[in-house]
C-alpha cells in the first residue's frame, strides 16, 4: 500500500508597504510599493511570496519584502487572508496579507523586474487577486471595516 500525501494549498504572504516619507504620500492618499514580476505569472504585484517550512508568517512577510524591495519593513498589522482557489494560476495558495511601513529608497531585487510607488489613483493592472486585496485595503482605510469572511 502506497501512502499519498494530501494535496493542500501552499502558504504565501503579501505585504502592502506604505512609504510615509515618499513625495506621493499624503494621509488621505497613501503611497505604496508594487513590484513588476520577473517570472510568470507576469504583471504588477504586491511584494510577497512563499512561506518556508518552519518560518512564522510575519518573518516570511518581512523577508519577502526585503528580498524584493530592499526595504526593511515594520509590520503594522495582519490585514486579511485570501484563499480563493483561482487567486494564483499556478496552483491553489492561501495568502496572509500584512500592512507594513518602511522608509528609504526601494530598489527592485530578487523576483522583481522593476519596482514603482503608486497611489490608489495610479494603480497599474495587477497580477493574481492583488486588485481585490488593494480595493479591500482602501475600503478598510475609509470605513474601518475589513472584508467579510464569506463573499
Amino acid at each position: 500500500m502506497t501512502f499519498t500525501p494530501p494535496q493542500t494549498p501552499l502558504c504565501t504572504v503579501d505585504v502592502i508597504i506604505l512609504l510615509a516619507r515618499h513625495p506621493l504620500y499624503r494621509e488621505d492618499r497613501p503611497a505604496f510599493v508594487l513590484i513588476e514580476r520577473k517570472y510568470p505569472p507576469l504583471g504588477w504585484a504586491l511584494p510577497g511570496g512563499f512561506v518556508d517550512v518552519g518560518e512564522p508568517l510575519p518573518h516570511a512577510a518581512m523577508r519577502e519584502a526585503k528580498e524584493e524591495t530592499s526595504l526593511d519593513v515594520e509590520l503594522i498589522e495582519q490585514f486579511f487572508a485570501y484563499s480563493s482557489p483561482q487567486r494564483d494560476p499556478r496552483r491553489h495558495t492561501v495568502s496572509t496579507v500584512f500592512i507594513g511601513r518602511a522608509s528609504g529608497e526601494p530598489r527592485a531585487a530578487d523576483d522583481a523586474k522593476h519596482l514603482a510607488v503608486f497611489t490608489e489613483a495610479t494603480l497599474p493592472p495587477l497580477a493574481f487577486d492583488h486588485g481585490e486585496i488593494l480595493r479591500d485595503y482602501f475600503e478598510y482605510r475609509r470605513s474601518g471595516r475589513r472584508p467579510p469572511a464569506l463573499r
